[in-house]
């Protein structure tokens, strides 16, 4: 891949007024711009060290004082010349900075351009490049935790134990294709299979961490559902705490998914509120009584409210016979109204509750995490987060199957040797190598700009 050479610049804290902000450059103008305005000559300065100064309009008016540090390649976060202005944090003025950077030769960066640019100079493999948007992201300290193990190579040196087993068995497969009538056996068949074997088990056993990485950094999608008007959307607001979903005492207010993120102990839920199932000709209604039905499917708990001032209808029974196959937590709302009604029902977990009075919400934050929670062991081992990983490590896998069956079978070696190179290339893709732009493309372009 070939480096660029032009410097880039942006800001690289949040958007908004504050008291601080940061604008980034990298590149070989870097230090020449940032001297073409500021009170100080930057090529003087010593290298990671904070400067005080003055910076200028183009009129040499002031602009603002603040502090500048420079980071000498190839110590710098990208590799490159790294030059970065603290100004005040106001909105307007920060991008005032900025603009006298592009206006003296900077282009603005593209999203996750500096980022990318770490990864292309050697600063770090493509896996822990994704793990910066990762950590950035993480929304509770097991997220955190996970992306900083990434971070600091863990899953990379997991695929790079990986290759170094296979990189020996090709060796060995090279030497048979290349002196068969030596008769060289460094080790047996048999030994071979078996240490194929456990790699395999190894990348399955990597691969399943998936599940638990996803839910650790995207959170458990936790869905209300049920009949028009048993209180859907008042349990949701009970349970953000703040008027987020639109009540009426009309049926079918809900019209579409409204999704909302839940922490309870530290730990972020997706909490989804849809449309009250029932039977309707209303084009608008029907076809958010569709989505309501996907997001039910496809939900880690629902959370299903049935009316306790009133007898279950054939739409509550409908609900209750095709959710008896999922993880549901049964809520009889309006119990301040009436406990009259209640009915047996096929379902484990059931609560009391009013979304009106508050009643039961305690036990409702202790009933979410311990039905979900307990579908994850989290521990101190590596877990995947991304799909893409998930995906390279399968078609490694199938790849090393090949090889496996090959040897049991009596296959020419130069055909495994092939196989096992094309697992070697899937899990190389894992950590930058063989890497495509368009992949590199599509991960960089989610960072957000001046990272």
């Amino acid at each position: 891949m070939n480096l660029t050479n032009h410097t880039i610049a942006a800001i690289a804290t949040p958007p908004g007024d504050g008291g601080v902000a940061i604008i980034r450059l990298s590149g070989p103008l870097s230090v020449e711009i940032v001297s073409g305005f500021f009170s100080k000559s930057l090529f003087k300065l010593e290298s990671n060290k904070l400067y005080f100064g003055t910076f200028f309009n183009a009129d040499r008016s002031v602009l603002d004082q603040g502090m500048v540090v420079v980071m000498r390649a190839p110590h710098s976060y990208t590799g490159e010349e790294v030059v970065e202005i603290h100004c005040h944090g106001g909105h307007f003025l920060s991008k005032k900075v900025l603009q006298r950077a592009l206006d003296l030769g900077a282009d603005i960066a593209k999203p996750g351009e500096f980022t990318e640019r770490a990864f292309l100079n050697g600063k770090m493999d493509l896996a822990q490049a994704e793990a910066v948007q990762t950590l950035i992201s993480a929304k509770n300290d097991y997220a955190l935790k996970s992306a900083l193990g990434q971070l600091e190579g863990g899953l990379s040196q997991k695929i790079k134990q990986f290759q170094n087993h296979l990189i020996e068995v090709a060796a060995v497969l090279e030497a048979w294709v290349d002196f068969p009538e030596e008769g060289i056996e460094f080790t047996s068949l048999e030994e071979m299979v078996a240490q194929l074997e456990t790699i395999q088990i190894d990348m399955s056993k990597l691969m399943d961490t998936y599940d638990q990485g996803r839910v650790v950094h995207e959170g458990f999608t936790i869905c209300l559902a049920g009949k028009p008007n048993v209180g859907k959307s008042s349990l949701m607001n009970a349970l953000l705490k703040r008027d987020r979903a639109l009540v009426t005492p009309i049926a079918g207010t809900t019209r579409d998914t409204l999704e909302e993120a839940l922490c309870i102990d530290g730990m972020i839920y997706r909490l989804i509120d849809t449309a009250g199932i029932r039977q309707t000709n209303e084009t608008v209604e029907k076809l958010g009584i569709e989505r309501a039905s996907q997001t039910i499917s496809q939900a880690d708990l629902v959370l299903l409210v049935l009316d306790a001032s009133a007898r279950l209808t054939a739409e509550d029974q409908k609900l209750v016979e095709r959710l008896k196959d999922q993880k549901v937590l049964v809520i009889w709302n309006k119990c301040d109204i009436s406990l009259d009604s209640l009915e047996n029902l096929p379902f484990s977990k059931i609560l009391h509750a009013s979304a009106q009075t508050g009643l039961g919400l305690g036990a409702l934050y202790k009933q979410i995490p311990a039905l979900l929670m307990e579908k994850i062991q989290l521990t101190d081992e590596i877990y995947l987060s991304q799909i893409r990983h998930k995906k390279a490590l399968q078609e490694a896998r199938e790849w090393l199957s090949k090889v496996i069956l090959g040897l049991k079978s009596g296959e020419s070696p130069e055909w495994l040797t092939f196989d096992l190179k094309s697992s070697l290339k899937a899990l190389s893709s894992i950590i930058g190598f063989n890497i495509t732009e368009s992949i590199l493309s599509n991960i960089f372009s989610r960072f957000c700009i001046g990272k």
